[in-house]
């Protein structure tokens, strides 16, 4: 009803204002004629005072603040009434014309007269709700065709989202992003790839992994903490995209950093059957079933305890990976020392916040830098050292040592190699065949050769022929090289020159590479 009175109002300010016109028609016309352009003519329509006359009752009526007749009867248009009037048709001021906006602002004021009238009585305003209603039963008040009833069905927002597989990136500075796999159209072999990742300065893709819509995803902080993301829940970009700083989607404290990342199989039974191997820089390791880590809130859990009991740090959490109870671990130290153990040799901690037992003795300075899981193989040394010469002879070309062919297939088919770099930019692959298992808690045996020449390890870690490797120095430069290039040698070994450093810069970072993310823009070096 206000609006319907409001909208009443509105009209009969302009009929009111056409009425003042036509009884002052002379005058009107003489002002327009006056006039050099419209917008004077509207201002000095709105100058003038005009006779009320018959209309003063009407304007009255309507009651428009700022809009009544003076005390000598006249009236002032307002911006409204002046437009009106100068859009007015020579037609309209025809005797049968004048009468049409003198009946029609009348009947617009009998309207105002009846919506005030409504608005003013209580019993009118139920009158017409009920005839309303009343008139709504009567038009539409057939049968429900549609019956409501209880039910038990529950559903989750996840059965919404679609099973899609994804490609999860991480940038070093801490950039996610999950972009579809689909994007990435397979290519012939010697392509120059696409890119995967835009990135700043100093930044590149460090995590690669491929993942469903619906894979959890966990995500373990250096000071110990596990948070759990799904995958759809992580930014959607495209493979130019850089994706969203990783401090937005989990809570992170002031020089908390992400360690590391990795899917959690969906699958329960398979989670049953892996373990989580945790790794401290202090030589400290841990399993846990990899089920302990299923259910996680929204501002994580603790994974590791990173002091002991006397207080004393066990440094920072390095690594977190998956594996079985039949492979091996590989603890790689900055001082060129490793070991490799068992598993089984760390049992399985029923507790999430104990420091776990130690892998490596590590000697005052010295700090653990990677840990890598590594297929078991049961051979016996005489046959490893053996198929080692072989295969040393064979990739020289020198004529080999008599093969036992049964034997030397299965090595070959089950051998891996590490990859191990140094802070000056040295590196080399030496046969995973090359690290014997030794017990946990040793001072391990030498990776590389840390002389002046190559300084401290920064990486080390399995690599395939196929792969590709990105380094990162202090100074923020980058390169990329194929695996393939880099020379196999023995564990006792200073390797061979793989990033030229200028003096007093240090190779920080080395990432293996996909083939998607094979030619990131600003991370190629092609000289």
């Amino acid at each position: 009803t206000r609006f319907l009175l409001a909208r009443a109002r509105e009209r009969a300010h302009v009929l009111v204002g056409l009425v003042v016109a036509v009884a002052n028609i002379d005058a009107v016309i003489a002002l327009i004629r006056a006039a050099p352009d419209g917008e004077t003519a509207s201002v000095r329509l709105r100058e003038r005072d005009w006779p009320a006359g018959e209309v003063a009752a009407l304007i009255a009526l309507i009651d428009e603040p700022g809009h009544s007749v003076g005390e000598d009867g006249t009236y002032r248009l307002s911006e409204t009434q002046a437009r009106a009037i100068l859009e007015l048709r020579l037609q309209r001021l025809t005797g049968l014309e004048r009468d049409k906006i003198a009946a029609e602002l009348k009947a617009v004021t009998g309207e105002i007269v009846d919506l005030l009238a409504i608005l003013g009585s209580r019993a009118r305003v139920l009158d017409i709700v009920r005839e309303e209603l009343t008139a709504i039963a009567d038009g539409f008040g057939d049968d429900r065709r549609t019956s409501i009833e209880d039910s038990e069905f529950e559903y989750d927002i996840e059965d919404l989202i679609e099973r899609e597989d994804m490609v999860v990136t991480v940038t070093h500075n801490g950039y996610v992003k999950r972009v579809p796999l689909a994007t990435y159209r397979a290519q012939r072999r010697g392509g120059r790839g696409r890119a995967g990742m835009a990135t700043r300065d100093e930044d590149f893709v460090a995590q690669v992994f491929v993942a469903n819509t619906h894979t959890p995803m966990l995500f373990f902080t250096t000071r110990g903490m596990a948070h759990m993301r799904k995958v759809y829940r992580l930014p959607l970009g495209t493979p130019q995209a850089r994706g969203k700083a990783l401090i937005n989607l989990i809570p992170l404290d002031e020089g908390e950093r992400l360690a590391t990342m990795m899917p959690l199989p969906e699958d329960e039974t398979l989670r049953e059957e892996l373990h989580a191997v945790f790794a401290t820089s202090r030589g400290h390791v841990r399993r846990n079933a990899l089920s302990d880590f299923t259910s996680i809130k929204a501002n994580g859990k603790i994974a590791m305890k990173l002091e002991d009991g006397a207080g004393e740090s066990l440094g920072e959490l390095i690594a977190v990976q998956a594996c079985t109870s039949q492979e091996d671990i590989l603890l790689a130290a900055a001082s060129g020392k490793c070991v490799r153990f068992p598993v089984g040799e760390v049992r399985v901690f029923s507790g999430r916040s104990s420091v776990g037992v130690r892998g490596i003795r590590l000697q005052e300075g010295d700090s653990v830098i990677s840990m890598s899981i590594l297929g078991h193989v049961d051979a016996d040394r005489d046959l490893r050292d053996r198929y080692l010469r072989y295969a040393v002879a064979t990739r020289r070309g020198d004529e080999p040592p008599p093969a036992h062919e049964a034997d030397y297939d299965a090595l070959a088919e089950s051998e891996q190699f590490v990859l191990t770099v140094t802070a000056n930019g040295y590196g080399k692959r030496s046969s995973a065949y090359e690290y014997r298992t030794t017990g946990r808690g040793g001072q391990g045996i030498i990776n590389i050769e840390t002389s002046e020449r190559n300084g401290p390890v920064v990486a080390s870690f399995p690599v395939d022929d196929e792969d590709q490797i990105l380094l990162v120095t202090d100074a923020g430069q980058l390169i990329r090289c194929p695996v393939a290039d880099i020379r196999i040698a023995g564990r006792n070994t200073q390797g061979v020159i793989l990033f030229k450093t200028a003096d007093g810069e240090r190779v920080v970072s080395v990432t293996r590479l996909g083939e998607a993310f094979a030619d990131e823009p600003g991370t190629a070096d092609d000289d």
